[in-house]
Protein backbone atom coordinates (compact mmCIF):
# COMPACT_ATOMS: atom_id res chain seq x y z
CA UNK A 1 0.00 0.00 0.00
CA UNK A 2 1.38 3.39 -0.77
CA UNK A 3 1.15 6.05 1.69
CA UNK A 4 1.97 8.51 -1.25
CA UNK A 5 -0.52 7.40 -3.18
CA UNK A 6 -3.50 7.26 -1.20
CA UNK A 7 -3.74 11.04 -0.76
CA UNK A 8 -5.64 12.80 -2.87
CA UNK A 9 -4.29 15.08 -4.81
CA UNK A 10 -5.75 19.11 -5.07
CA UNK A 11 -5.92 21.05 -8.37
CA UNK A 12 -5.10 24.70 -6.89
CA UNK A 13 -7.40 27.76 -9.17
CA UNK A 14 -5.89 28.64 -12.56
CA UNK A 15 -4.78 24.85 -13.36
CA UNK A 16 -6.43 22.66 -15.35
CA UNK A 17 -6.22 18.51 -15.62
CA UNK A 18 -7.38 16.46 -18.40
CA UNK A 19 -7.30 12.52 -18.76
CA UNK A 20 -7.20 11.24 -22.38
CA UNK A 21 -6.17 8.71 -24.04
CA UNK A 22 -2.97 7.35 -22.35
CA UNK A 23 -2.34 10.69 -20.89
CA UNK A 24 -2.44 13.56 -17.93
CA UNK A 25 -2.48 16.71 -19.75
CA UNK A 26 -1.82 19.65 -17.20
CA UNK A 27 -2.14 23.13 -17.84
CA UNK A 28 -1.01 25.94 -15.75
CA UNK A 29 0.09 29.86 -15.54
CA UNK A 30 3.66 28.87 -16.57
CA UNK A 31 2.77 25.66 -19.18
CA UNK A 32 1.35 22.62 -20.61
CA UNK A 33 2.73 19.22 -19.17
CA UNK A 34 1.98 15.87 -20.42
CA UNK A 35 2.93 12.56 -19.27
CA UNK A 36 1.72 8.85 -20.25
CA UNK A 37 0.57 6.68 -17.53
CA UNK A 38 0.55 2.77 -16.68
CA UNK A 39 -3.30 0.97 -17.86
CA UNK A 40 -2.90 -0.74 -14.25
CA UNK A 41 -3.60 2.73 -12.80
CA UNK A 42 -6.87 4.35 -12.78
CA UNK A 43 -6.85 8.42 -12.29
CA UNK A 44 -10.31 9.93 -11.29
CA UNK A 45 -10.79 13.36 -11.12
CA UNK A 46 -13.48 14.38 -8.71
CA UNK A 47 -14.27 18.14 -8.84
CA UNK A 48 -10.27 19.86 -7.62
CA UNK A 49 -9.07 16.57 -6.29
CA UNK A 50 -7.04 13.91 -8.40
CA UNK A 51 -6.78 10.34 -6.91
CA UNK A 52 -5.03 7.42 -8.09
CA UNK A 53 -6.02 3.98 -7.66
CA UNK A 54 -4.51 0.37 -9.20
CA UNK A 55 -7.13 -0.93 -10.80
CA UNK A 56 -6.27 -4.28 -9.24
CA UNK A 57 -3.17 -4.91 -6.33
CA UNK A 58 -0.31 -6.66 -7.77
CA UNK A 59 3.64 -6.16 -7.04
CA UNK A 60 4.08 -3.68 -10.56
CA UNK A 61 0.88 -1.64 -9.52
CA UNK A 62 1.87 -1.37 -6.28
CA UNK A 63 5.19 0.02 -7.28
CA UNK A 64 3.71 2.41 -9.50
CA UNK A 65 0.78 3.81 -7.88
CA UNK A 66 2.79 6.50 -5.26
CA UNK A 67 5.26 7.25 -8.28
CA UNK A 68 2.34 8.35 -10.01
CA UNK A 69 0.71 10.32 -7.70
CA UNK A 70 4.17 11.82 -7.58
CA UNK A 71 5.08 13.08 -10.98
CA UNK A 72 1.06 14.53 -10.65
CA UNK A 73 1.84 16.17 -7.72
CA UNK A 74 4.96 17.53 -9.26
CA UNK A 75 3.23 18.53 -12.67
CA UNK A 76 0.49 20.37 -11.09
CA UNK A 77 3.32 21.93 -8.83
CA UNK A 78 5.44 22.98 -12.06
CA UNK A 79 3.07 24.69 -13.86
CA UNK A 80 2.07 26.67 -10.98
CA UNK A 81 5.72 27.82 -9.54
CA UNK A 82 9.14 26.68 -11.82
CA UNK A 83 11.39 24.63 -10.36
CA UNK A 84 14.90 25.64 -9.83
CA UNK A 85 18.40 24.37 -9.33
CA UNK A 86 21.41 26.28 -9.03
CA UNK A 87 25.15 25.03 -9.46
CA UNK A 88 28.08 26.74 -8.19
CA UNK A 89 31.32 27.01 -10.38
CA UNK A 90 34.60 27.19 -8.19
CA UNK A 91 38.18 27.39 -9.94
CA UNK A 92 40.61 30.04 -11.53
CA UNK A 93 39.25 30.41 -14.86
CA UNK A 94 36.22 28.28 -14.68
CA UNK A 95 33.57 30.60 -16.45
CA UNK A 96 30.25 29.99 -17.68
CA UNK A 97 28.42 31.94 -20.17
CA UNK A 98 24.76 31.55 -22.04
CA UNK A 99 24.36 32.59 -25.48
CA UNK A 100 21.00 31.60 -26.95
CA UNK A 101 20.19 28.40 -27.19
CA UNK A 102 23.60 27.37 -25.73
CA UNK A 103 25.47 27.35 -22.72
CA UNK A 104 29.54 28.02 -23.23
CA UNK A 105 31.75 26.58 -19.68
CA UNK A 106 35.16 27.30 -19.87
CA UNK A 107 36.62 24.20 -17.25
CA UNK A 108 40.27 23.88 -17.17
CA UNK A 109 40.07 21.56 -20.58
CA UNK A 110 41.98 22.79 -23.37
CA UNK A 111 38.67 23.53 -25.15
CA UNK A 112 35.87 24.95 -24.63
CA UNK A 113 32.47 23.02 -23.96
CA UNK A 114 29.29 23.84 -25.25
CA UNK A 115 26.18 22.41 -23.94
CA UNK A 116 23.06 22.87 -25.71
CA UNK A 117 19.72 24.14 -23.36
CA UNK A 118 16.64 22.75 -23.87
CA UNK A 119 13.75 24.55 -25.07
CA UNK A 120 11.48 24.27 -22.01
CA UNK A 121 14.00 24.93 -19.57
CA UNK A 122 15.53 29.14 -18.81
CA UNK A 123 19.26 28.94 -17.70
CA UNK A 124 20.66 32.19 -16.31
CA UNK A 125 24.83 32.50 -15.72
CA UNK A 126 25.68 34.94 -12.86
CA UNK A 127 29.11 35.08 -12.41
CA UNK A 128 30.04 31.39 -11.14
CA UNK A 129 26.28 30.56 -10.59
CA UNK A 130 24.38 28.93 -13.21
CA UNK A 131 20.71 28.99 -12.51
CA UNK A 132 18.46 26.13 -14.12
CA UNK A 133 14.36 26.63 -14.04
CA UNK A 134 11.83 25.05 -15.74
CA UNK A 135 8.41 23.65 -15.43
CA UNK A 136 9.12 19.73 -15.66
CA UNK A 137 11.08 18.84 -12.24
CA UNK A 138 12.57 15.48 -14.21
CA UNK A 139 13.87 17.80 -16.83
CA UNK A 140 15.64 20.85 -14.31
CA UNK A 141 17.53 18.02 -12.35
CA UNK A 142 18.46 16.09 -15.26
CA UNK A 143 20.22 18.97 -17.29
CA UNK A 144 21.85 20.29 -13.92
CA UNK A 145 22.94 16.15 -13.52
CA UNK A 146 24.40 16.77 -17.02
CA UNK A 147 26.20 20.18 -16.73
CA UNK A 148 27.33 18.86 -13.56
CA UNK A 149 29.05 15.64 -14.23
CA UNK A 150 31.39 17.80 -17.18
CA UNK A 151 33.10 18.74 -13.99
CA UNK A 152 32.15 17.23 -10.28
CA UNK A 153 34.36 18.56 -7.87
CA UNK A 154 37.11 17.52 -6.10
CA UNK A 155 37.90 16.67 -2.60
CA UNK A 156 41.33 18.55 -2.40
CA UNK A 157 40.13 21.96 -3.05
CA UNK A 158 36.58 21.89 -3.86
CA UNK A 159 37.50 22.93 -7.32
CA UNK A 160 34.46 21.94 -10.31
CA UNK A 161 30.81 22.31 -10.21
CA UNK A 162 28.31 21.67 -7.22
CA UNK A 163 24.76 22.16 -6.28
CA UNK A 164 24.20 25.26 -3.94
CA UNK A 165 22.87 23.11 -0.93
CA UNK A 166 25.96 20.34 -1.79
CA UNK A 167 28.49 20.15 0.82
CA UNK A 168 32.01 18.81 -0.70
CA UNK A 169 33.64 16.47 2.43
CA UNK A 170 37.38 18.17 1.92
CA UNK A 171 40.48 15.56 2.10
CA UNK A 172 43.48 16.83 4.08
CA UNK A 173 46.20 16.39 1.25
CA UNK A 174 49.83 15.14 1.83
CA UNK A 175 51.41 16.41 5.26
CA UNK A 176 55.26 17.11 5.29
CA UNK A 177 56.70 14.97 8.00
Amino acid sequence: MSRIGKKSIIIPDKTEVTISDNNVVVKGPLGELSRPWHQDLEIKINGNEISVNPKKITLASGALWGTYASHITNMISGVNKLFEKKLILEGIGFKSEVNGNKINLALGFSHPVTVPVPKSLKVTAEKNVITISGPDKEEVGQFASKLRSLKKPEPYKGKGMRYSDEIIRRKQGKKLV
